[in-house]
């Protein structure tokens, strides 16, 4: 008598069978993906927009229960307890293709904002700028960016470290008239002020697609030196 087939195994068991063999490996997946959706992620840096504060090959950490609480994987919030201010640096997805994007925050709702020749106003107060000797600039930024000049921003209170062309007659988006944000809106800048998509190519941001807050850099490859990490740059706060 020939022995009955074997019978193909239920599917309810290999289920079964997945999940006892690979629990620990989905609830860990499962944990870590939550956590950076909701809790705090680090995002790599590849363009110079906010040089010399954020350095290309930064991975910055980004505070996301900074300003709300979402859900998971999604741009829903669920409940908000602060918004971003004047001179946040924030992780966005752009109103103009939903790219994410890193910014500084310049204007908040109700504010007045221009731009003249790089000089920044806001509510009618001008910025002071204060060209800084190159030696005071970061060590990476000395060679391909000796047609750069660096400033201390002063404004409001508030200062920045900003990257400005030697030469004014090749920044293109140096000026423009002067708008006031409405409610629910950011407008934001690049501290590459020369070199950067940010308000003047994509319009204002809404509250609702602020992702949260960048604070620290977690840690920098060195695109042009064998992607040898930045000893320096380990932990460094953002300003």
């Amino acid at each position: 008598m020939q022995p009955s087939a074997q019978q193909p195994q239920p599917a309810t068991t290999l289920g079964q069978n997945i999940w006892r063999d690979w629990k620990g490996v989905i609830v860990f997946v499962f944990i870590m993906v939550v956590f950076r959706s909701v809790v705090t992620d680090w995002n790599q840096v590849p363009s110079g927009s906010m040089l010399p504060s954020i350095l290309i090959g930064d991975r910055v950490i980004v505070d996301k229960l900074a300003y709300d609480l979402r859900v998971p994987l999604t741009l829903t919030r669920v409940t908000q307890w602060k918004n971003p201010q004047r001179s946040d640096i924030v992780t966005f997805e752009s109103p103009k293709d939903g790219l994410l994007l890193i910014k500084r925050v310049i204007g908040i709702p109700g504010d007045i904002v221009s731009l003249k020749n790089n000089r920044l106003s806001i509510n009618g107060v001008a910025g002071d700028y204060e060209k800084l000797p190159r030696q005071t600039m970061h060590a990476h930024l000395h060679m391909p960016f000796s047609h750069t000049e660096i400033f201390l921003e002063k404004l409001l209170g508030q200062e920045r470290l900003i990257m400005l062309f030697r030469d004014p007659s090749k920044s293109t988006g140096a000026s423009f008239q002067p708008i006031t944000v409405p409610q629910g809106h950011y407008l934001m800048l690049g501290d590459n002020r020369d070199n950067s998509g940010d308000y003047r190519a994509i319009g204002l941001v809404p509250r609702g697609a602020i992702i949260g807050r960048a604070e620290k850099v977690a840690f920098s490859l060195n695109y042009d030196d064998y992607y040898l990490p930045r000893g320096d740059r380990f932990l460094a706060d953002l300003k």
